[in-house]
């Protein structure tokens, strides 16, 4: 039987009799010398930027393998394996207290065999033990640290344990297991067998059809928790969450509920006016400390940037608002500019820290502020709030707004165009006093999941503005990202960098790829890129498909096992690889005309849907597709030579179900077959059937209730 988390934290309780453990303030070879460095370790011969920031601790750090674990069995010790990322504020903190400290180093090194995980580059590994340390503590957080048997299965871990209290957890867990191994190996089955039930889904053969009743019971469990002042959810901190926008934005508009269309515009009129909004270098931080958005974690990753493009975009089309066409075009300057290698690669992140201080980049003192503008301070003091409600801490403000440029020059009695060139002359001037100082640590490792989140962004910004440098990066990224993290057997590898692809790819990948792909040939109407997506899909069947359910596992059957082979079902701040597979196979269906893909994208749902209302914020791309099922669903072929100047109008629209199909000439998908009746046409169908074909998009429009 599963352990519940009760059992489970009262079990760890027992092995380990500590006051409790602290959790994150958010969300060598011996031979080897190094004459820049008193210590070197293995980590030395590794390619990603977090295990390299470890790679001169005298912790005898070992990467990911079965070197750490054989050492462990010859030994009998435990081993910890110490997971987190290169941009994660608490993970240098205990860095530069535990790990980098000579005493601590020698007690880990002789009771243990210690491990150092990159989370981006093993989510796998990581997420089998932050299952096991939130069944243990009730929470999770990174730094994770996990202590496990020499086989791998976890015995006690934590998050962030500051020196103190963990070198008495390295003493006391070490003296648990030489005089009562047995405790621990019992200890040991039974979390272990709670973590593989973890993620395990509850089939539901034969399903009921998904109802508009279900969803709306669904926001109707949900809304309770809006914060209805500030935006976002009603608790700190605050994550953009852009999967729950989407949802929320389409729901608004397929149900005509001007409520939830009010909160997804508050929320993200809050954002980009916040500090969690870079408001002179653009680009989104990881998420807010507070409700009001004000105070970041200043880390900015890629995956938020390329999903909220998407959002505001998708927002744009909605809603008009020229503050989210602002948003959108200078993050993706910010993505241009910091986050893409001459290559075009996609770089993950950037680090919170520089000079060994949170966001020292990005807050400013009034010395600052007035040396840098000059005649401008008294506008920007106003602009950008240099006041109480700026201040943050030891004199320094965070640059947020109170109100959009509209409303800022009517109560400033501004023209809005020279507000327009004001603002930019400022942030212009902070730009360059900022670019003087020491920069935030970047991870130049490219993800394939995340990068295809990019292309993602850059074809959802394309169809909303029609600016074609925005299509050329998305085309130029994919063709890179195919050329380089393509396997020889046709899968696809996880990372990227120095020219080098690495690590066999897990579902994200073949899901966010697969996505982007079909993204790609929406824009495009290229058929190469619905050929590639299908393919991948074809992979994944084969390689990570659980045949009890037909969900599908986060790692490959070719990938050495681990304690328990995961299954990615919730939502978080990025979609669920699963739930995003399920709106693949959709797409693909219903591009394909394969309704055997649909029918399995519905049963993956009726897995799900019982639980949309329990944790209503964990389910939201899964409600994507829940929509697709529940509502009309469109699918609008366009034909003709001027196929892609129709679907560029369609831009101008917010029309959330739907798909698009098109051709400038003769083309063999299913759904084009009989469509080519001279000129360009658009046809309006639902299950293949079609209204009488129009030749505007103000006709096709009209025909679809926009």
């Amino acid at each position: 039987m599963p352990l519940n988390t009760a059992h489970v934290v009262l079990l760890a309780l027992a092995l380990h009799a500590l006051n409790g453990c602290r959790t994150p303030l958010g969300d060598a070879d011996n031979a080897m010398q190094d004459t820049a460095h008193a210590h070197t370790n293995r980590l030395a011969q590794e390619t990603s930027p977090y295990l390299l920031q470890h790679a001169h601790n005298p912790v005898d750090w070992y990467p990911w393998g079965d070197e750490a674990f054989n050492k462990a069995k010859e030994e009998n010790k435990l081993v910890l394996v110490s997971v987190g990322y290169s941009s994660c504020h608490w993970c240098h903190v205990m860095e530069h207290e535990s790990f980098e400290d000579d005493s601590v180093a020698a007690l880990m090194n002789e009771r243990f065999v210690c491990i150092k995980v990159d989370r981006e580059e093993r989510p796998d590994v990581d997420q089998v033990y932050m299952t096991a340390v939130q069944l243990m503590t009730g929470r999770g957080g990174w730094p994770l640290n996990c202590f496990t048997l020499p086989d791998g299965r976890p015995v006690y871990g934590g998050t962030y344990f500051p020196k103190k209290q963990w070198v008495q957890l390295l003493s006391d867990l070490s003296e648990t297991w030489k005089r009562e191994p047995q405790r621990v190996l019992q200890y040991a089955d039974q979390l272990t067998e709670g973590v593989a039930a973890a993620d395990l889904v509850e089939v539901v053969e034969d399903a009921a059809p998904v109802t508009p009743a279900e969803l709306n019971a669904y926001v109707a469990a949900w809304k309770p928790s809006f914060d209805r002042k500030h935006g976002g959810p009603d608790k700190a901190p605050k994550f953009p969450m852009p999967n729950n926008l989407d949802f929320l934005l389409r729901q608004g508009f397929l149900t005509g509920d001007d409520e939830l269309k009010e909160h997804v515009r508050n929320t993200l009129h809050r954002m980009a006016l916040g500090g969690l909004f870079d408001q002179v270098g653009g680009g989104f931080a990881r998420y807010s400390t507070d409700v009001l958005w004000k105070v970041p974690h200043f880390e900015k990753m890629l995956y938020d940037n390329a999903q909220l493009v998407s959002t505001y975009s998708r927002a744009y089309q909605a809603f008009g608002d020229p503050l989210y066409r602002d948003v959108v075009e200078r993050t993706l300057a910010f993505v241009e500019r910091e986050m893409t290698s001459p290559e075009g690669a996609f770089y993950s992140a950037l680090d919170a820290d520089s000079e060994g201080e949170e966001g020292l980049f990005y807050i400013w003192t009034k010395e600052e502020l007035e040396a840098a503008l000059g005649d401008d301070l008294a506008l920007a003091t106003d602009y950008y709030s240099i006041n109480a409600k700026g201040l943050w801490e030891k004199g320094r403000y965070i640059l947020l707004r109170q109100e959009d440029d509209a409303a800022f020059a009517k109560s400033q009695g501004m023209d809005p165009d020279e507000l327009r060139n004001a603002v930019a002359r400022i942030n212009d001037k902070l730009f360059q006093a900022r670019d003087k100082r020491e920069r935030p640590g970047l991870d130049d490792k490219a993800l394939t999941s995340w990068s295809a989140l990019m292309v993602q962004g850059y074809c959802d910004a394309y169809a909303a503005f029609g600016t074609p440098a925005y299509r050329d990066a998305a085309v130029r990224n994919m063709d890179l990202l195919l050329g380089k993290c393509r396997r020889e057997d046709g899968g696809l590898w996880h990372s990227y960098k120095d020219g080098k692809a690495t690590i066999n790819g897990y579902l994200e990948d073949y899901a966010f790829t697969a996505d982007a792909l079909l993204a790609l040939y929406g824009i495009t109407f290229d058929e190469r890129w619905l050929r590639e997506a299908d393919a991948l899909v074809t992979y994944a069947r084969a390689h990570f498909s659980d045949d009890r359910s037909g969900m599908f596992f986060f790692t490959s059957d070719l990938d050495p096992a681990l304690i328990a082979r995961k299954m990615e079902v919730n939502d978080n701040v990025t979609p669920a690889s699963n739930s995003v597979m399920g709106r693949v196979l959709f797409q693909l269906g219903t591009l394909l005309d394969r309704p055997a893909d649909r029918a399995d994208a519905e049963r993956m749902l009726g897995h799900v849907k019982g639980s949309f209302a329990d944790y209503p914020s964990g389910f939201s791309n899964w409600a994507q597709l829940a929509q697709h099922l529940a509502y009309p669903f469109h699918e609008v072929a366009i034909t003709g030579p001027e196929a892609l100047e129709r679907r560029l109008e369609f831009g101008r629209h917010y029309v959330p179900n739907r798909v698009f199909v098109g051709a400038e000439r003769e083309s063999d998908l299913p759904l084009l077959e009989d469509r080519f009746l001279g000129g360009t046409t658009i046809f309006v169908c639902e299950h293949k059937v079609c209204q009488l074909p129009v030749n505007t998009v103000a006709e096709a429009l009209e025909q679809m209730g926009r």
